[in-house]
């Protein structure tokens, strides 16, 4: 068994699973890059701060590096968890975020060592402009594709956004020794 770099934990959205085709391909990424993956069941579970203490709860397997992805609502989960959790990088897809009456924290500080969202220029659901704003309240890296809500016409741009950014968090900590 090889050593892992560290974990990954993908939070889904509220209409999806645990396992979706899109937490699926970027767990191929995440394996490529040496992470162990996990994927948090949030099914059944409606409230959007009941997610966030569940993620808080869970204890990853892997020690080194801690890595969070979410998407839409997952995306506010691991955003709201990482003031608690303190991970390594946060990766937010479509991040349900900065929307009035969604969630008890309205602009969750992301609190890890890198931060970067993905967002489509075609949302229907999450105005670009919403995420545009957060990113620059935050100073965060922000890339807007040509893509809507699901982001599934765009997943092989995220998929090589997604192995720079575990590559780097990997190449940062060697840099630092």
């Amino acid at each position: 068994m090889s050593v892992k770099v560290g974990t990954v934990c993908f939070s889904h959205g509220k209409e999806s699973g645990p396992w979706g085709s899109k937490i699926k391909r970027l767990a191929k990424v995440a394996e490529k890059c040496g992470f162990a993956v996990e994927s948090i069941d949030y099914r059944g579970i409606a409230d959007p701060d009941e997610r966030v203490a569940k993620l808080v709860d869970w204890q990853p397997a892997v020690a080194g590096h801690l890595v969070l992805v979410g998407s839409s609502m997952g995306s506010y989960v691991a955003a709201v968890a990482a003031r608690k959790i303190s991970p390594d990088g946060l990766f937010l897809l479509a991040p349900a975020i900065a929307i009035p009456g969604f969630g008890r924290v309205q602009d969750p500080l992301p609190k890890a060592g890198q931060c970067t969202i993905i967002h489509g220029w075609h949302d229907e659901i999450i105005a670009p402009q919403l995420i545009v704003d957060y990113a620059r309240r935050h100073a965060l890296t922000l890339h807007l594709l040509p893509g809507d809500h699901r982001l599934m016409e765009v997943l092989p741009a995220i998929e090589v956004l997604f192995e720079n950014f575990l590559t780097s968090l990997i190449h940062d900590e060697l840099v630092k020794k």
